[in-house]
Formats: structure tokens, sequence, C-alpha cells
């Protein structure tokens, strides 16, 4: 299998992501926008970084971007998609998944290691992990709020369609442990279907030891799922 890595202009964590999926074993190419999605494609990543320089607001251009009619199409005929930090804003805008990401609480870009609660453990994306189970993963980001009303939160809920909270190292969710002000808490969620994914955190920056861990691996393995 062979994972499409989209590249926007902007886009700055398409090479880490190709590095880090080759790191687990899965086969992944960077993908031009404006060269369209190739056909077939087994997988697709919407990587981090700044697509469009964040014109508008995160998210918002290249959302809209030729290109992601594909994805959607792809999506809809059950390909993994994997929308990572401005790639996970991307995915919201596009309407891949519900809600919508804005600036951080702090109003200032942060750049740190969190804590993460597994939610849903059924998913490729969470199938490595238990439910309940802490992970450590990086953030770097100025706009990775988590917004939607509490009746769709609700519902998320009930779908069992949010993967990831912020927490602490015990896994309490607390004030303190959520960097952004996420409502609920959340750092990373499914599409309605659960082949797509969205999360603020970088797992492609926690898949060496070196690195500061290797939490991010049992995400990314999903694509071999």
């Amino acid at each position: 299998m062979t994972v499409s890595v989209i590249q926007f202009g902007g886009s700055n964590c398409d090479r880490d992501a190709v590095r880090a999926l080759d790191a687990v074993g899965v086969e992944a190419e960077r993908v031009w926008h404006e060269d369209g999605l190739p056909d077939d494609p087994s997988g697709i990543v919407l990587p981090g970084g700044f697509s469009y320089g964040d014109y508008l607001r995160a998210g918002a251009m290249a959302g809209r971007a030729p290109i992601v009619e594909a994805v959607r199409d792809a999506a809809r005929e059950g390909v993994p998609v994997l929308g990572i930090c401005n790639g996970a804003q991307v995915g919201c805008e596009a309407g891949l998944t519900v809600g919508a990401f804005t600036t951080n609480a702090s109003a200032r870009f942060q750049c740190e290691h969190v804590h993460l609660r597994v939610e849903n453990a059924e998913t490729p994306w969470t199938r490595a992990f238990a439910a309940g189970e802490v992970i450590s993963l990086p953030i770097a980001h100025g706009e990775g709020r988590f917004e939607i009303d509490e009746a769709k939160l609700a519902a998320l809920d009930d779908e069992n369609r949010i993967l990831f909270r912020y927490c602490d190292a015990d896994g309490n969710l607390t004030t303190a442990a959520n960097p952004n002000g996420s409502t609920g808490a959340v750092a990373g969620l499914c599409g309605e279907h659960g082949n797509v994914a969205v999360l603020m955190p970088h797992p492609e920056r926690a898949t060496l030891p070196e690195l500061g861990g290797t939490d991010g691996r049992g995400i990314l393995r999903g694509f071999a799922e």
C-alpha cells in the first residue's frame, strides 16, 4: 500500500509524515496538491504546517482546494484519511469531520508535550491502545482549540467518535491539562464512518525514542490495519 501525503503551499510536516510512516512499515509518498490525488490511493494524510499561511483562518483555503474534493470522494469510498494539526483544521473545514479548530484560549502558539486519554480503542487509529490508556504526544499550534456546540458534542460521545481527550498523567480531565481550552477536552475525533480521523497532536513527531517517545507509532500503524 502507498499512502499519499498531500503537500499544500505552507505544509511543513509532509516530509516528517513520510519518514514516520516508513518507520512503521507503511510506504508513503508526497503529493503536490496541484498534481491531484493518485488513482486508488490506499491512504491519505493531510499533514501539519501552515497551508496558505493560515490566511483567513487555519485550514480555510486548503479545505477548499480542488484536490480536497477528491479526498472527500476517497473518504466516502472507505479510504483511510488522517488529518494532523493543520491537516485536522483542513479536515474540519472540508467537512470530513464536525466541529472547528480556532485560536487557543491562551491566544498564543503552544509547543509542548501533552497527555492524551484514549477514548475509543476500536478504530484503526487507536487499536494499538486500550480504552482509558494515557499516551503522550507533542503539540505545536496556535489555533488548536476544538469548538463545537453542546448538542453535537453529546452526539460525538453517544456515537463514540471522540478518539482522544487532553488529560493529566493519571488520565484525569482537568482545566490545567487542557492546553488550548478545547471544548470537552477533545484532542482528536473521527468521521461518521470511522475511516477519517483528525487530531491536533503530532503522532509523526513521536516515533523515535531519541525524540521523546514512540506513542505516535500506534496511531500511524492504523494505515496498515
